[in-house]
């Protein structure tokens, strides 16, 4: 059942050269969809996953969230339900109203809705196809202070989109060398963006230095917000460079820009080398603090277990510290050996990671009452299966030492894809995840019951965390109800929080539209006992809404201000 709802509160609107935005009132609700474009039914163009979420801090009331959307692909052709090649699947939202509701506004592009690609409205991140490109999820958005002439950070000048997502390369245009790159959109006028004015975007700028056998991924972005900071302006970007197409060798990069993400200089913060003894790595995520000390976190490997790592940089980027270790992780799931992936919910179920979600109290937009307390959450699955957890730790101390993990799980949830978000000055901790409620499934028989909730609690000066309370718990859906390629359900990788001195925000995977299909529950069974079916064709097989997968999203006033 849902939560208690709170009200979100009114703002009164600033006004600057690049933003200009009437007084709003807000809805009285605690949770709107995001994904607005996207159809009900067919499968594909009604699925959306990878929610990203971004608030302005110098103009609170104005939000910008990312998900992987395939709202412009076509609808599945008999059983083959792949992405359609070429289509950008980076959608783009915005509330002006603090989170209350949202536009997703139509650009034009390269889109195949219709069931053939052709030039023609889209949903999702304009100006890819006209460089040569697709745009192509992993999601992160940050907002931060615009350059002027002279390229000066302030927040006078109005505020930068910065959209950060894999791009894939179109057959024969060859924009970038490799498998796929970081590239980040950029935008000074959001009110105009949300609108659909395609020419306030920037054409899109890669980020990574690639070469033939390179696969960038999952990438975050981050802008120094905080006016205190001797480095404010300056955006910085994470990922992982797969440097076989996939595969190993694989070291996390960060690429830094200080001049409002032109141009970009890039650094390897680990070795390639992966080993049984180093592992792989993967899941990076990068924040600043009040004074502009840059931390990248990441999931790693150290003395043959899981382990988060931490990396900092204190002259903007250039230089980092040897990364060492900052908490264990018992990663949760089970391998698959319908998908060949790690699953949470079941077999032939949904992905599942125990990626890092990073925040740090830096006094945005001025710096004023920053703690500069540093939060981590991850599912952990130390308590076995059927028993995972949303650990949360923090540090008042730039990371030198770490307080013992919490658990911000509510009763019995198994919780996934935690996303934490802390509020500039410290004292609110905003934590959101996908609850699965029903024990770990080894048949397709049964419902996948699952809903996103929405969890609060006071942080002490001292970094200690009080009681958690659940804020929200959204519509129970099933997520039998979803599909990747018929043989595996597609609720994965993250959800994402943000915060205000005021309010916290999060948005999330929803499948409460997701019919099941029981012709792809007796395929992804006959997958499972190694006697493989026909597998059906979902626009004949199943009802209409068989892979109606949504983005919620919700804000919620500090409850104990």
């Amino acid at each position: 059942m849902p939560g208690p709802r709170r009200s979100v509160l009114v703002l009164l609107v600033a006004v600057t050269a690049a933003l200009v935005l009437p007084t709003l009132a807000h809805a009285q609700t605690s949770e709107a969809k995001v994904s607005v474009a996207g159809p009900t039914t067919p499968y594909l163009p009604n699925a959306v996953n990878e929610p990203a979420l971004a608030i302005d801090a110098n103009h609170p009331n104005v939000l910008a969230g990312g998900g992987n959307d395939l709202v412009d692909s076509a609808p599945c052709n008999g059983s083959s339900c792949d992405l359609t090649p070429d289509i950008g699947i980076s959608g783009i939202y915005f509330s002006l109203n603090e989170g209350a509701s949202w536009t997703q506004p139509t650009y034009t592009g390269l889109t195949a809705r219709s069931g053939t690609p052709q030039l023609g409205p889209i949903h999702t991140l304009p100006w890819y196809y006209e460089n040569g490109m697709s745009s192509h999820g992993d999601p992160a958005l940050a907002f931060g202070p615009r350059p002027n002439a002279n390229g000066t950070f302030s927040w006078a000048n109005g505020s930068r989109l910065y959209y950060a997502n894999l791009a894939f390369p179109i057959p024969g245009r060859a924009p970038f060398t490799g498998a796929s790159a970081a590239a980040v959109s950029r935008t000074d006028n959001v009110a105009a963006a949300a609108a659909g004015d395609k020419s306030t975007w920037m054409a899109p700028v890669i980020v990574t230095r690639q070469n033939a056998a390179l696969l960038s991924d999952k990438e975050d972005i981050w802008a120094d917000n905080a006016a205190s900071s001797r480095f404010f302006g300056n955006v910085y970007v994470c990922n992982t460079a797969f440097r076989s197409v996939g595969g190993p060798p694989e070291p996390i990069m960060l690429s830094a820009s200080g001049d409002g993400g032109s141009t970009w200089r890039q650094r390897q913060l680990t070795s390639a080398t992966s080993s049984a003894q180093s592992g792989g790595r993967q899941g990076c995520a990068v924040r600043t603090d009040s004074t502009g000390v840059v931390y990248v976190v990441w999931e790693g490997t150290a003395g043959g277990r899981s382990v988060f790592y931490l990396a900092r940089s204190f002259d903007g980027g250039s230089n980092f510290e040897q990364p060492r270790p900052v908490a264990n992780v018992v990663d949760v799931g089970l391998p698959d050996p319908v998908s060949g992936r790690i699953v949470f919910d079941g077999l032939a179920g949904t992905r599942t990671d125990s990626f890092p979600s990073l925040d740090i109290a830096n006094g945005a937009p001025t710096g004023t009452g920053a703690t500069n307390t540093l939060v981590l959450t991850w599912p952990d699955a130390q308590a076995g299966l059927n028993h995972e957890q949303a650990l949360v730790q923090t540090s008042t101390n730039q990371g030198l030492s770490w307080s013992t993990p919490v658990n911000a799980t509510q009763g019995a949830d198994r919780p996934d894809n935690p996303a934490v978000a802390i509020s500039p000055t410290g004292s609110d901790l905003y934590l959101v995840y996908n609850a699965y409620l029903q024990p770990f499934q080894t048949t397709t028989a049964n419902p996948r019951r699952m809903q996103g909730v929405v969890r609060h609690a006071n942080l002490s000066a001292a970094g200690a965390v009080g009681a958690w309370s659940t804020l929200h718990r959204g519509a129970v859906g099933d997520a039998r109800g979803t599909t990747r390629t018929l043989n595996r359900e597609a609720v994965y990788d993250y959800n994402y929080a943000a915060a205000t001195r005021t309010y916290g925000a999060a948005v999330w995977m929803d499948v409460r539209n997701a019919a099941d299909c029981p012709a792809v529950d007796a395929y992804r069974q006959s997958l499972i006992d190694g006697t493989p079916i026909t597998p059906p064709a979902p626009l004949t097989d199943c009802p209409a809404q068989f892979g109606n997968e949504d983005i919620y999203g919700g804000t919620y006033s500090d409850p104990t201000p």
